[in-house]
């Protein structure tokens, strides 16, 4: 358990990391570039939407620490081996396909939500590789936290 529980807390770390990346992005796309002066600057266009560097910054912070809390609490959901690895990996899985599809659906013409046409527009090759890593995880995130919830919630607790 504690080594599954060190790869979900490594990774969790490592998507805030790059959510903080999000969060420079939104930053230099606000200002258009990057202040390295007072009042001096080094001009440069960042593809995407301000708004979609905000959903990239805060759904990569929300779903880093989701890995995360899930890992410390991965000694109270009464799993059996098995099943803890199958909610190791599969945050992980959940954490970096959605990070995958944030920053390429901020590239995308319809936010990579869909395969076909939709109201937000065309489908492109980007926004399809950042759509189709994410539709398992829809699924696979309300199932595994539906395990664990479960677990919690029926006593069963593999710590002393």
């Amino acid at each position: 358990m504690e080594r599954y529980q060190r790869i979900m807390l490594g990774n969790g770390l490592l998507v805030v990391l790059v959510a903080m990346f999000a969060g420079f992005m939104l930053m230099f796309d606000l200002i258009g570039g990057i202040e390295y002066w007072p009042g001096k600057m080094i001009n440069f266009e960042v593809y995407g939407t301000d708004a979609g560097w905000v959903r990239a910054h805060s759904g990569g912070v929300s779903n880093g620490l989701l890995v995360m809390v899930v890992a410390l609490a991965l000694p109270k959901l009464g799993l059996s081996t098995r099943m803890q690895a199958w909610t190791c990996w599969g945050f992980v899985y959940i954490a970096w396909s959605f990070t995958v599809f944030y920053w390429l659906g901020n590239a995308s013409s319809n936010r990579a939500l869909t395969l076909g046409p939709s109201a937000l527009g065309a489908p492109d090759t980007i926004g399809i590789i950042g759509f189709l890593p994410g539709v398992p995880s829809v699924v696979l995130v309300v199932v595994l936290l539906w395990v664990a919830a479960r677990g919690v919630l029926a006593g069963g607790s593999s710590a002393p």
